[in-house]
């Protein structure tokens, strides 16, 4: 059975709109009792886990449309309602991801693999289509040929990394920003307390009775971006939506503009001197 306090929290999730979170399944199998999760839910927008994501993330072996029709799905499900294109990388369905060597990482063909992807929606499997951690550069590349285009992109941001270039291509574009890593990912291996302990953050938060959390959530909202939550403390999940009853002052937004800014994941393991991306900033096309 499915976790009560996972359910606690999509229900939450749902209701307050937060729909693009991040849930991780804690159970011994990942996928078998999620049919049943969506069963006994009311989805405003059903978004379903594949690799423990509530979004379906898509890694591409051997190319074409084998990354979504080819693989063994367990979901129980006909469809997917948001599918994403997980990074502008293309590895060997062998490799580890979190150790990858050269020879594990193969041409990425941004055309190809869209085509692909639109491909699932003709075909039923996915509602909707979207890419993450795309920069304006490859997302220019992407529209020139797309009949379907994106409806999300899921990039880090937060108020350490603003994002504004991506953020106003994107509204242009009128693609949807997910943010993830709204908090800083303090705990990762690249995360930072950029976020939590900053100090005008916390200058903020104190002068509104919130908390820093809340303050870095409600900014992201007020960019017009979804936050990407992820805590599975019941009191903090209700900290996270109280959120919607209050704003910014003009000198708060000019504030928060002003907070340095740094990239938390920068994508190193990905760039290799004979590769496709041989430095970082190959990688995200000058836009870091």
């Amino acid at each position: 059975m499915i976790d009560q306090n996972l359910k606690h929290r999509i229900d939450q999730n749902l209701k307050h709109q937060f729909l693009n979170s991040e849930l991780r399944i804690r159970s011994h199998s990942r996928f078998d009792s999620i049919p049943i999760l969506i069963s006994n839910l009311t989805w405003a927008a059903m978004e379903t886990v594949f690799q423990d994501y509530i979004s379906s993330i898509i890694y591409w072996g051997s190319g074409g449309t084998n990354g979504f029709v080819g693989m063994e799905w367990k979901l129980g499900l006909e469809y997917v309602d948001l599918y994403l294109v997980h990074w502008p990388i293309r590895i060997k369905k062998s490799a580890d991801r979190f150790k990858l060597i050269e020879s594990d990482v193969l041409h990425f063909d941004i055309k190809e693999t869209w085509k692909a992807m639109e491909e699932c929606c003709k075909l039923g499997l996915a509602n909707s289509i979207g890419v993450s951690n795309y920069s304006c550069s490859k997302l220019s590349k992407l529209l020139e040929n797309a009949t379907i285009p994106p409806v999300v992109n899921q990039v880090e941001m937060n108020v350490a990394w603003q994002q504004q270039k991506l953020l106003q291509f994107c509204k242009e574009k009128n693609i949807l920003v997910s943010a993830w890593s709204p908090l800083g990912a303090n705990g990762a291996i690249w995360g930072s307390h950029q976020v939590m302990q900053n100090p005008v953050l916390k200058d903020i938060a104190a002068a509104k009775d919130k908390s820093v959390a809340q303050v870095a959530l409600r900014w992201i909202h007020e960019q017009g971006a979804i936050p990407v939550v992820k805590s599975f403390n019941k009191e903090r999940m209700k900290e996270n939506i109280q959120i919607f009853d209050w704003k910014f002052t003009d000198e708060e937004v000019s504030q928060i503009q002003h907070v340095p800014q740094a990239k938390g994941f920068r994508g190193e393991r990905y760039v290799f001197p004979k590769g496709q991306y041989k430095s970082i900033e190959e990688l995200w096309d000058g836009e870091i």
